[in-house]
Order: C-alpha cells, then structure tokens, then sequence
C-alpha cells in the first residue's frame, strides 16, 4: 500500500521475521533488497543500517514485537533495525505497531517501554482486539495494514519534509 502511495520502501527483517516469512515478497514489492542482517552491504563504504537511518523520513515497525520494542525503549542495538532506530534522522518520525500476547502487552516492563517510547516523540497505531496468533482473544493484535498505512501516510505528510522515504 505505502509503494502505490508513492512511497519509495525499504524493508528491513528481523531474524524472527525470517523464520515466518521470506525476503523475496518484500524485494519483490518493495522494488529494493531486503536488509536482513546487520552486515548487509549494497553497495559504497557506508553500512547500509546507517544509510536507512540517515535517509529515512519514516521508521515503521510493524509487527512491533515486545522485544523490538524493548530494545528500542533501552537503546539496545544488536540488529539491523535496532541499530537503524537508534541511528535514525532526528527528523524522522517512528511509528510503531505492536503485536503481542495480550498478557505480554499488558505486562509492566511492556507499559514503561510504551511510556518510554511515547516520551521520546515515538507515536503507536494499535494494537487492535481480536483473536491473536497465539490462540488467545484480547488486547495485542496487529492493527489492520490499512489503519497501519493510514497512520504512516499521516506522518509523512505532516512532515513537509523532502520526500517519503521509509525504513
């Protein structure tokens, strides 16, 4: 949705990300490699995690785990993403989208890291109720991809800023 909105994406995976899902559908409609390791080299000197985070208008995270958001809340940087969102563009906005267990979301070390978050300018869509993957129905399920676009086009647009570029 971001890429027909005229969004210019850049997908970043996680090692958990990689055992759901592979980088190909991401290459495929992203129109660029998926970074799927810290290492990961294009092409120049310059570390392509340093290069996202310098050009990135917009950091989204979706799904955003408990723990890629605990280490975004401690400044843990030990991934690809992590070291992205903790080198990223002062300019850029982060918007999050947890998906969790519902016992996880609701947990305390979870809602100081939301607060954390929400106090350095980070903004959350979701998480939304329903029936989660892990069996569960409650509190912690991705918010819809839709209502997920809708809240990254937002940000960049209230922006103003050089073009649309996402992490």
């Amino acid at each position: 949705l971001l890429v027909k909105a005229g969004c210019d994406v850049r997908v970043v995976m996680t090692a958990d990300a990689l055992r759901f899902v592979t980088p190909l559908p991401f290459k495929t409609l992203s129109r660029h490699p998926v970074v799927t390791d810290l290492y990961d080299e294009d092409e120049g000197w310059k570390p392509a995690h340093i290069v996202l985070a310098d050009e990135a208008d917009l950091l989204l995270v979706a799904p955003a785990t408990a723990n890629v958001m605990a280490k975004m809340a401690h400044g843990i940087a030990d991934d690809a993403l992590s070291c992205i969102a903790l080198a990223l563009n002062p300019e850029a906005s982060v918007l999050v989208a947890p998906a969790m267990n519902g016992k996880m979301w609701a947990h305390p070390a979870t809602r100081e890291n939301v607060a954390t978050l929400k106090g350095r300018g980070v903004e959350l869509v979701g998480p939304a109720e329903g029936m989660l993957s892990c069996g569960y129905e409650g509190l912690g399920r991705l918010e819809g991809v839709e209502t997920i676009c809708e809240g990254a086009m937002k940000r960049l647009k209230g922006r103003g800023r050089r073009g649309s570029k996402g992490a």
